[in-house]
């Protein structure tokens, strides 16, 4: 079963450790507090299993068997789940910027 993506995500580089603080700094003030992370694709490096962001834990989790393209699940414990499309460092500007626009537009990109 495919989960609904509910948005997109374009880090600047594979170096998760980098990037997902970045990522979780970013999110809106009203969303609750992220306690753990599960990134979906081969693409990136091994993950240790926690990580401190903003004065709290998170815990990680690195999986290649899904099927399908990048991802990265976010959970705030109680609260629910939010999966994001990971565009490629490497994706060229204009297609990651069409992606980005759709998402905010109609919720729901469509992969290039």
């Amino acid at each position: 079963m495919t989960r609904r993506i509910d948005g997109v995500w374009w880090p600047h580089s594979t170096d998760l450790l980098t990037e997902l603080p970045e990522l979780l700094a970013a999110l809106p003030f009203d969303w609750p507090r992220i306690t753990h992370a599960t990134v979906n694709g081969a693409g990136w490096p091994a993950l240790p299993g926690r990580i401190l962001v903003a004065g709290h834990v998170v815990r990680l989790r690195h999986t290649t068997n899904r099927p399908g393209p990048d991802t990265v699940c976010l959970v705030a414990a109680g609260h629910g789940r939010w999966d994001l499309l990971i565009l490629a460092p490497a994706t060229p500007e204009p297609d990651a910027l069409r992606m980005l626009a759709e998402t905010a537009r109609a919720g729901v990109p469509t992969p290039a």
